[in-house]
């Protein structure tokens, strides 16, 4: 488990992404973005039971608000699953990094639309994960 000095600095370099990556795009959620970036920090770097150069990841994590993909992609890139120079892709025409994140995206398990239909693939996913 990191310490909180590591974290701080994670998140510190993710926020200059996002705001590299909003400021190139010249579209974009600043404030979403900026809001979660310490808790997607923490969960990927030490919480979440994740392995990107396997690809194996124990733990899901399911972004309802997906206005804040900035930070879903820079956390991501931060552990692996995102090339760094791809971020400065973000919104653009021929991209994979899209405004919303997309399950197209490796390290990416549910693409995200309407908060309340996060809700109800969550409550699926737990239920079938509990029957196995």
């Amino acid at each position: 488990m990191k310490d909180t000095k590591d974290l701080a600095k994670i998140a510190n370099e993710a926020r200059k992404d996002i705001v590299k990556m909003i400021y190139n795009a010249k579209s974009g959620h600043p404030g979403g973005s900026l809001s979660c970036v310490e808790i997607l920090v923490c969960l990927y770097h030490s919480i979440m039971d994740i392995d990107c150069k396997k690809d194996e990841r124990i733990d899901k994590f399911i972004l309802s608000k997906g206005h804040a993909a900035p930070a879903y992609y820079a956390v991501l890139s931060s552990v692996g699953y995102i090339p760094k120079e791809d971020l400065i892709t973000l919104r653009k025409v021929d991209s994979y990094l899209e405004g919303h994140p997309t399950n197209k995206i490796k390290g990416i398990d549910s693409s995200s639309g309407s908060l309340r239909t996060r809700s109800i693939y969550c409550k699926w996913y737990g239920t079938c994960k509990k029957n196995i």
